[in-house]
């Protein structure tokens, strides 16, 4: 009988260090991307999936500022350099009913059963612009990389009815990630990148855009300036 007492503590403590060292191999693989207090907690989340799913940290950029033509700068949550391409993540953390459709410019959150209605930009939208910056910003290198969209709503929400979702763009909750993942990395023709490493080199300058306090408010300060709010009068 102790014996036997004695196995299952043995067996116990190994299943526990196993665990413990789990964890500090992905908290630490977390922090060489994620970067502190940068981002939202539905995006570290999201890195964390990506990192259990197998995705090389040195693969994963977090809080990317693009510059563009213009000197503006786009702001892009998450890129992941795959075999099979660039995945762009866009992550929303909402509540309520999700209702929207891919060609229309807003979309709708319904909250309280129907008795509060929010508008918002379409992500979708939202997410090809980023991409769009992205391509041109790599394109004197790589000219021919599949993009892939994936948009991650997170919170408390349900994607009620959205529709006329374009090819290559997918609408998911955090816990549909590995699939969605499989379907990417599964379903397309890994490719050969003419100057991987110089793509790694942009995204991570991009990175580094993120962490300029005045690349941050010029970027605020740019939204803003587009939604004008600022310049209505009632």
């Amino acid at each position: 009988m102790e014996g036997l007492i004695l196995g299952g503590v043995i067996v116990l403590f190994w299943v526990f260090l196993y665990v413990l060292l789990n964890y500090i191999r992905i908290r630490n693989a977390l922090r060489t991307v994620i970067h502190p207090q940068r981002g939202t907690k539905s995006e570290r989340k999201l890195v964390l999936r990506l990192l259990k799913y197998g995705i090389p940290s040195e693969m994963i950029f977090h809080d990317l500022y693009v510059k563009k033509s213009n000197g503006d700068f786009s702001q892009i949550d998450i890129v992941v350099v795959t075999e099979v391409g660039i995945i762009v993540f866009e992550v929303k953390d909402y509540s309520g009913w999700i209702f929207g459709n891919g060609f229309h410019s807003q979309w709708t959150k319904v909250l309280a059963y129907g008795k509060k209605k929010y508008r918002f930009y379409n992500p979708i939208k939202q997410n090809t612009y980023h991409i769009s910056a992205l391509r041109k910003l790599i394109n004197p290198w790589e000219n021919n990389i599949p993009f892939h969209s994936v948009i991650v709503f997170d919170g408390d929400c349900t994607i009620k009815n959205v529709t006329f979702i374009p090819e290559g763009t997918y609408l998911i909750k955090p816990y549909r990630l590995p699939h969605v993942l499989d379907i990417i990395c599964k379903n397309n023709i890994p490719i050969e990148y003419i100057s991987k490493e110089r793509i790694i080199e942009v995204l991570q300058k991009a990175v580094q855009n993120g962490g300029e306090v005045e690349i941050q408010n010029q970027h605020i300060r740019n939204v803003k300036n587009k939604l004008g709010t600022h310049r209505v009068f009632d």
